[in-house]
């Protein structure tokens, strides 16, 4: 394969003029730039669907240009009635009011050509002249009779220009009767509406609480209560509450809504899935869909520039790793999961202009098949998502992050072992005595299956903490999705993924706009997609198995590792960058020597540091 032209950097003093926590952001903006992302994403996909409708007006517009110029001048609207004096002179409005128009203006022209054609339309389904109703016997009704239909909608129709034969006579009829009728009809069917929907609002909405002096404030729908009493339907196989319900929750919620109704249109889809029992072929028509990389990089920067967690993460970790280093010159780094390797330029700057010049660095990343497929699936998957890219896409990113390095000055080297997490062994890592061993995982750990699937034998959390212990790593840098819904009970775990996610849901409403596209992309493709896991699926199809902080510490005391109290100034840079860049709910605390983060309360995530427990280690003196 050739070498991919994307780079992180384009000019070698871009260290002197970007902040070094914003290279990231530098990075993605750049890989946006590059003229030929868009080419590459047409070669993977030269038949996509999207692509062939964007493509579709362009086509019309090249296909009709050129004759479209020359002849339109040229012809004239075609007579739609006989009689020559109505293409002459069409001008004649029907709606409320006595405003006149220009006879000889386009619009009127337009509107005629429209009135006629449908006039005409309509006459063919009309019986003949003697069986016509008197379509003017409506113009003597009684206030009364006026009052229950038309009449209060629309108070008179007015027709300013008067009929000069018989055609235009009958036409006119015609205009009133279907006028009349629509209007009945129109004001029927919004009665029945409003009927409808007053009943479906008492239904679906909790009474408001009453304020003093008897005053009523407004309803607010429920829709996380309907959800609960949803999931509670399906949990018992009682389908047919459970589809009323659907139907309920679909109608109130909409994926371009406010919070609450974008998080229950995706919740409404998983429930339809699990109850129709298709939530394997969910999930796996999620994961298969082909997203342009120019979305992807969108979506990326729109979170790395809104939310603090990603940001967060990477200082954490890279701020650990230039500490673990200092005075040595070797580093390994095993990485589990790739994450399209934006945190590493910020650390190969800082080790560039580290005192004594920079280490040698290499990273192994170790790239586990997409969860959910089975291993012959992952050959022809092409789909440019991060966290599961084949081999070829891996090396990619090896090749940029060996172009970065060398701007900064860096010796570096790049390998990818595609295999599953549990299945590799420390042999596989070729470790160096020589070198700082940095084992970094960055919520990665969620995919592995626990001792709930995997039964007679030991499970894989299990088995990569015990691997980790035996590489004797300087330092372990672990960062997890802090949540408790990794259970067997359906309705409980509904009610834990529901809050979880009504918080990621919530924390986008607060800080990107409704309109934002890049927001829609991140909701559908990453939140939902997760939410919808655990919502649908079961067994080996559920993939998604976060456990809470307090878990995760005793599962890695009981393999061997032992915590490391966190680094006081980097908890402090952290604490003030975030207070200082993102939006005041979003929240960093400690406990248990884990730093967490949160939004509004809820701690989403949890970082910590870790070393083999029986003393020895890479880190040499």
């Amino acid at each position: 394969m050739a070498a991919s032209p994307f780079v992180f950097l384009d000019h070698p003093d871009l260290a002197s003029q970007q902040p070094g926590d914003d290279l990231a952001l530098d990075n993605i903006s750049r890989m946006l730039m590059e003229e030929d992302i868009v080419d590459k994403f047409l070669y993977q996909y030269p038949d996509h669907a999207a692509l062939q409708q964007a493509q579709h007006p362009f086509a019309q517009i090249l296909s009709t240009s050129t004759s479209g110029t020359t002849s339109s001048h040229a012809q004239q609207p075609p007579a739609l009635l006989p009689s020559e004096s109505h293409s002459k002179n069409p001008g004649f409005f029907f709606f409320n009011g006595t405003d006149k128009v220009e006879p000889n203006s386009n619009m009127d022209v337009l509107s005629s050509m429209a009135f006629f054609r449908g006039m005409e339309e309509a006459n063919s389904f009309l019986p003949t002249n003697n069986g016509l109703v008197d379509c003017g016997a409506w113009k003597n009704m009684s206030h009364a009779e006026v009052e229950t239909g038309m009449a209060r909608r629309s108070k008179k129709i007015v027709v300013l220009v008067q009929p000069e034969s018989k055609e235009e006579d009958a036409a006119c009829e015609i205009l009133d009767q279907l006028m009349l009728g629509y209007a009945m009809c129109s004001y029927e069917v919004s009665a029945n509406m409003e009927k409808e929907s007053k009943v479906e609002q008492q239904r679906i909405c909790k009474k408001a609480p009453r304020a003093r002096h008897g005053t009523r404030l407004p309803a607010v729908d429920d829709l996380e209560t309907l959800l609960i009493r949803c999931a509670e339907a399906v949990a018992t196989n009682d389908r047919r509450s459970a589809c009323e319900l659907i139907w309920r929750i679909k109608r109130h919620s909409s994926p371009t809504g406010d919070s609450t109704q974008r998080l229950a249109h995706y919740f409404a889809e998983g429930l339809e899935a699990r109850l129709a029992g298709r939530g394997s072929q969910l999930y796996r028509s999620l994961m298969a869909k082909h997203t342009p990389v120019v979305e992807l990089l969108k979506a990326y920067k729109l979170v790395m520039s809104t939310c603090c967690f990603l940001k967060v993460f990477f200082l954490f970790t890279n701020k650990t790793i230039y500490k673990a280093v200092m005075g040595r010159n070797k580093l390994h780094i095993v990485h589990y999961g790739t994450n399209d390797g934006f945190q590493w330029p910020y650390l190969f700057r800082c080790l560039a202009d580290r005192e004594g010049g920079p280490p040698e660095v290499r990273i192994t990343g170790i790239i586990s098949p997409r969860p959910g497929f089975h291993p012959a699936e992952q050959i022809e998957d092409i789909s440019p998502r991060p966290g599961f890219r084949p081999a070829e896409e891996i090396e990619d990113i090896g090749r940029r992050l060996a172009h970065c390095a060398r701007q900064f000055g860096v010796p570096f080297k790049f390998r990818a072992i595609t295999a599953k997490s549990e299945d590799v062994r420390v042999e596989d890592l070729n470790i160096n005595p020589d070198e700082v061993l940095i084992v970094n995982s960055l919520l990665h750990f969620r995919y592995l299956m626990d001792e709930s699937v995997v039964i007679n034998r030991l499970n894989p959390r299990d088995m990569v903490l015990n691997t980790i212990r035996e590489m004797k790593p300087a330092v372990f840098v672990n960062a997890i999705v802090n949540a408790s819904y990794n259970t067997t009970f359906f309705a409980t775990r509904f009610r834990q993924v529901l809050h979880n996610f009504a918080a990621h849901f919530d924390m986008m409403e607060t800080t990107v706009p409704r309109d934002n596209h890049e927001r829609l992309l991140v909701e559908r493709d990453i939140i939902a997609r997760c939410a919808m896991n655990n919502i649908a699926c079961e067994g080996t199809d559920r993939v998604e198995r976060p456990q809470n902080y307090r878990e995760w510490q005793i599962r890695k005391q009981r393999a061997g590792l032992r915590q490391l109290p966190l680094d006081p100034d980097i908890v402090q840079t952290l604490k003030a960058k975030v207070k200082k860049q993102y939006n005041k709910h979003f929240m960093i605390n400690e406990d248990h020597q884990w730093l967490l983060q949160g939004w509004k309360g809820r701690m989403l995530y949890a970082l910590s540091t870790w070393v083999a427990d029986d003393g020895t280690s890479s880190q040499a003196t």
